[in-house]
């Protein structure tokens, strides 16, 4: 039994802010600056106003995700392993009567950094092709994470510069607006420390993410019984323009085929990169059913995860 996926939902604060004036508030020079802003092309990221919570904008992507259907299964996919509105308690309680799931079960999907989306979709492939399954089973995948709380881990030192915003999709056994074609997921263990890398193991992070990512694209269109050459679309990681044009190179998917229309916008936002890349793609009219598409996800600690669906006609 196949499974589809809905239309996505994006949820954004009302505001954003330029990328220099957030290195500039870390410390970082006018140098690095120049780069993260001419070279990688990042200008805004979408920052919460005062008077916003993170909490109302996931439940407002889970709650359009789920256009007045239920959900059994709610995974909250996030990158940072503490955030402000976690910390009152009951926040799961809460979530689930905001999304009016009050009886779901809910599970966070973290410490696996900004991959923690798309491997929540995964795990939602797992659960609905389980022998127990039944056709009314759905799964609300949600994601999101408040950069602006903490600065000081909102700059991904040489990639990118994070910001506040909520996704929402619901997976679902039959049709969707995207079928389910494949997945892969990769690993490098060498790079635990995270932002603690020193200077040559920063560099040699790079390296290893220009091969992982290349890598894991080709494993899962070879999981969906394709290669890379099949693939219409990538909808990306959105960290910075320099790094998918040697991913380019390394596929051979045209440099043009690879959206990354919200790079200066919206620049990076952690694990709901891909969705938001493949909800504005759909949005603009750039889809067409038949259309196959690598959503792809890197992430400190070198974890990579790569999930392709083919659009459909269905608009659910």
């Amino acid at each position: 039994m196949a499974v589809g996926l809905s239309r996505i939902a994006v949820r954004l604060p009302r505001r954003t802010e330029p990328v220099a004036d957030v290195l500039a508030r870390t410390g970082h020079g006018p140098l690095e600056r120049k780069v993260f802003t001419r070279i990688y092309g990042l200008r805004d990221t979408p920052t919460l106003a005062p008077d916003e919570r993170m909490a109302d904008l996931l439940v407002e992507a889970g709650t359009a995700a789920l256009d007045g259907g239920q959900a059994q299964l709610v995974l909250y996919g996030h990158t940072m392993l503490t955030q402000e509105f976690q910390l009152d308690g009951g926040f799961a309680d809460r979530l689930r009567a905001g999304l009016g799931l009050p009886d779901a079960e809910l599970y966070g999907v973290s410490h696996v950094n900004c991959v923690s989306v798309l491997r929540s979709l995964e795990l939602a492939h797992r659960y609905l092709r389980r022998p127990t399954a039944t056709q009314e089973d759905r799964v609300l995948v949600i994601g999101g994470d408040q950069a602006s709380v903490h600065e000081a881990s909102r700059v991904i030192p040489a990639m990118a510069v994070g910001g506040d915003g909520a996704v929402g999709v619901v997976a679902r056994r039959g049709a969707g607006r995207y079928r389910y074609l494949g997945g892969a997921t990769l690993r490098d263990v060498r790079f635990h420390r995270n932002l603690q890398l020193s200077r040559d193991d920063s560099r040699l992070f790079g390296e290893v993410c220009q091969r992982g990512a290349v890598e894991v694209v080709t494993r899962a269109a070879l999981a969906a019984g394709l290669s890379t050459g099949d693939i219409d679309w990538v909808m990306p990681h959105l960290s910075n323009r320099m790094f998918w044009r040697t991913f380019s190179a390394g596929t051979g998917i045209p440099a043009d085929r690879i959206c990354l229309d919200l790079i200066a916008e919206r620049g990076h936002n952690f694990g709901g990169d891909a969705l938001m890349a493949l909800e504005h793609a759909d949005r603009a009219g750039q889809l067409r059913p038949g259309d196959r598409c690598a959503l792809v996800s890197l992430a400190l600690g070198a974890y990579f995860q790569a999930t392709l669906v083919e659009v459909q006609e269905d608009s659910r």
